[in-house]
């Protein structure tokens, strides 16, 4: 896990004074954006140009090819009509900075980059449709479709098989079960990855491979209201997390983090995977670990979300998914696979004539 003084903790002077540094850009309104581990700042120019300065932490910015290949994909899919962000080249035509910076606790560096700002709410946000999540489990499968035809010589950089958040480590959170104590969720959490031992690991090899967006939150998904209550995707934030790993988990990142906000998270999983099926159909073994990935994604948030909320107890962040996922987490636990997967693959079923 990060240790405390990874996070960057720039003041908007700061942060002011960096972007017209780099870019050039002067500044005339600035405002802070929820970010998990780095910092993210709204700013706007003299022009009211809206863009986003993003200050990664120390930790994630000590691997710049890393972060190459991140900012390629972004631009890789933009080229293909996906809506993310595009990344500005500072005044000396480099895609990003590397910028030793004292936050208050001795200079670290930090990764620098200016991205476009990108119009709309967040799905969290929005009262998004089944039609609307069906749109996103589909765009989902187009960006991983897409992203099977990135050419670096440096994409092996995504192989991630250490990365915590990968749902092939789900076994990992038993690391950090003692943020649980005394909490009846940890009982849960415990049977959760014991199922997943005995019921997913097995069948990971047998898993579907490329490379994957990794975070396809309710927070990671920008959409915009078209007509009769419907939404289209605008954006698609945050592509930190992106990695060589199993398309499957994409699916379950998906259905676990959309459930959250949702009013009738039981309707969240057919439309996502009915999406996500018109494009890439998943395999009996794949379907079969669902119900166990969307619980494993749970307890990773829920987990990891507690263990640094207690490093960082004024980001508020880390604790979005325990507001309503440990009820969610609770519930679906007791409702049991069998009825859950029933349901979302009768719902899947029912979009295929659409």
């Amino acid at each position: 896990m990060m240790a405390v003084e990874h996070r960057p903790t720039l003041t908007p002077q700061q942060a002011t004074e960096l972007t017209l540094q780099l870019y050039g850009v002067t500044i005339t309104e600035i405002s802070t954006l929820p970010s998990y581990m780095d910092q993210n700042f709204l700013v706007v120019d003299k022009e009211d140009s809206k863009y986003v300065l993003k200050i990664m932490n120390s930790k994630d910015s000590k691997n710049t090819t890393r972060i190459e290949v991140q900012t390629l994909a972004m631009s890789f899919l933009h080229q293909h009509g996906v809506p993310t962000q595009t990344v500005m080249p500072t005044t000396t035509g480099q895609l990003m900075s590397m910028e030793e910076i004292d936050c208050g606790h001795g200079a670290q560096t930090y990764c620098v980059r200016l991205m476009i700002y990108l119009p709309g709410k967040t799905v969290a946000e929005s009262p998004v449709t089944v039609q609307d999540l069906y749109h996103v489990g589909e765009l989902a499968a187009v960006i991983d479709t897409t992203l099977q035809q990135l050419v670096s010589p440096n994409l092996d950089v995504l192989q991630n098989n250490d990365n915590i958040w990968s749902l092939s480590n789900v076994p990992l959170i038993e690391g950090n079960l003692s943020v649980m104590d005394g909490d009846p969720l940890q009982e849960v959490v415990k049977a959760v990855i014991k199922q997943y031992k005995s019921h997913v690991m097995p069948k990971i090899a047998s898993f579907h491979k490329g490379i994957i967006h990794g975070d396809m939150s309710d927070l990671n998904i920008i959409v915009t209201p078209v007509d009769n209550g419907r939404h289209e995707v605008s954006g698609v934030l945050d592509f930190s997390l992106l990695m060589i790993d199993c398309y499957v988990f994409e699916v379950a990142v998906m259905i676990a983090y959309m459930m959250l906000e949702n009013p009738s998270p039981l309707d969240v999983g057919g439309a996502v995977l009915a999406g996500w099926e018109s494009i890439m159909v998943l395999s009996d073994e794949e379907r079969d670990s669902l119900f166990l990935l969307v619980l494993g994604r749970l307890c990773q948030s829920l987990v990891y979300g507690r263990y640094n909320a207690t490093k960082y107890p004024n980001n508020k962040y880390f604790l979005t998914t325990a507001k309503s996922g440990t009820l969610l987490l609770t519930e679906l636990w007791k409702m049991g696979k069998k009825d859950v997967e029933r349901k979302w693959f009768t719902d899947a079923a029912t979009f295929s004539d659409k």
